[in-house]
């Protein structure tokens, strides 16, 4: 990141014309560039006035619009900051960002706003990385995720996991500083249990996180299959719109095509791509390369079959997992006694569906919503979505066990089990050893955040 002494400013309502752009500046000379732009002192904090933009080395006219003063600490990035509410027009920002630079600020860099955020301490990682979720997110389920995180709530449980360990650490590093007090050495039995306790209560919210990850990044399926079976107009109904070429020429999806889709409040990406089979040509033989690769790595494969060939090939049948869901498609060939006693045959479970009808289609949405439900679990509780947050967890748990495995007379390697433990969980908010994070963090925001 750039100078944390310069003052800096952006578009903080997002890019492209619109009726009203909010632009923020941050830093000691906020309240110069309200005085210089409005020929007027800053109005009273947290008072929004109508004001004449104006340049301050011409004198002409930008605009009119809303001021608004926040002087620090009392403001989002702790510093004093200026927030200037104009017509969201090109040409009013463009004149608007001049007049910023020719005063000194400089345009800011991605995630800049939030990290001088969480140097001023006004809010920790873990709340930094739940706001930059919820401005990524794209359904209920993930809006909901990120609130819990911004709001502190992971921040609340991991201190006080923290502080359980800290006041463990001190009877032990007392023992240790002390050895001629008349102090039991070790582990107590209320600080054992404690620790035990920590140590489940970790255990279980490692078990969430693949839920949680879920619920953040989207749940990927797979439709895969023979040749021609339908793939690309199934995934044309479920989304509701033309986005796979469709034609009665076999291999005609040679790439992997991705849409998202909002269901039931979850994100789900599904994934068209080339059919299963001996490739005629370079091109699709590395269409099914990719196939198969995407395939194995998604959370659910959707393996369609048609009537004239209900048996899946062999290359689909060796990606398949207990979860996987089967589809028969084209049952509108098949009278309906028979669509029903073919999908029998296939096994429980087998769906009927139609591209050419709307026949099956709830009720594979329907499965589809049912399989993400039972990964996510909910968010009724925190959880920790990000490979991060689950790495400092692991480590804290490894820690945990070593100390509850330590034996009498070590009560050196048990302090620093602890210190361990209570180290990785720190990382989580942002207490230790994460300076070499913050631009990856931050860098993942939008300009003006």
């Amino acid at each position: 990141m750039a100078d944390s002494a310069d003052t800096i400013f952006a578009i903080s309502s997002g890019p492209g014309r619109a009726g009203v752009a909010v632009v923020r500046v941050s830093g000691a000379k906020s309240g110069a560039a309200i005085a210089a732009l409005t020929a007027g002192a800053p109005p009273p904090p947290r008072t929004a006035m109508l004001r004449r933009i104006v340049d301050p080395l011409t004198g002409e006219a930008i605009d009119r619009g809303l001021v608004l003063w926040f002087p620090a600490p009392h403001s989002f990035t702790g510093e004093d900051v200026a927030e200037f509410q104009v017509h969201g027009g090109r040409a009013v920002l463009a004149a608007l960002f001049s007049c910023l630079g020719a005063i000194g600020c400089r345009p800011a860099e991605a995630g800049e706003f939030t990290l001088r955020a969480f140097r001023a301490g006004r809010i920790d990682l873990a709340e930094a990385e739940g706001l930059a979720d919820l401005l990524a997110a794209e359904t209920p389920m993930q809006r909901r995720l990120a609130l819990k995180a911004m709001d502190g709530e992971m921040s609340a449980r991991i201190e006080a996991w923290r502080q359980g360990l800290i006041r463990i650490l001190a009877h032990v590093e007392a023992v240790i500083d002390f050895p001629d007090e008349d102090l039991p050495g070790g582990l107590n039995a209320l600080s054992r249990e404690s620790l035990r306790q920590l140590s489940e209560d970790i255990a279980r919210a490692l078990e969430r996180s693949a839920g949680a990850a879920v619920m953040r990044e989207g749940f990927t399926v797979a439709l895969i299959g023979a040749a021609n079976v339908g793939k690309s107009s199934l995934l044309n109904k479920l989304t509701g719109s033309e986005v796979a070429i469709v034609s009665p020429i076999a291999g005609t999806t040679r790439d992997v095509l991705t849409v998202r889709l909002d269901l039931e409040g979850y994100l789900i990406e599904l994934a068209d791509m080339a059919g299963l089979r001996e490739a005629g040509d370079a091109i699709e033989a590395e269409g099914v390369r990719r196939a198969k690769g995407r395939a194995e790595l998604a959370d659910l494969r959707l393996l369609i079959v048609e009537p004239a060939n209900p048996s899946p090939p062999a290359e689909a049948k060796s990606l398949l997992k207990p979860q996987d869901l089967l589809v028969l498609n084209k049952a509108d060939l098949l009278g309906a006694e028979d669509a029903r006693a073919m999908a029998k045959a296939l096994g429980p479970g087998a769906i009927l569906a139609s591209a050419k009808s709307d026949d099956g289609h709830a009720a594979l949405l329907h499965a589809l919503a049912a399989k993400v439900k039972a990964l996510a679990g909910s968010v009724s509780d925190v959880s920790f979505a990000r490979a991060r947050q689950v790495q400092a967890l692991q480590e804290t748990q490894g820690a945990l066990g070593r100390a509850l495995s330590a034996g009498e007379g070590q009560d050196e390697l048990l302090a620093e089990d602890l210190r361990l433990a209570a180290r990785a969980l720190g990382r989580i908010s942002g207490r230790v050893d994460v300076e070499d994070l913050l631009d990856v963090i931050f860098s993942e925001f939008c300009i003006g955040k």
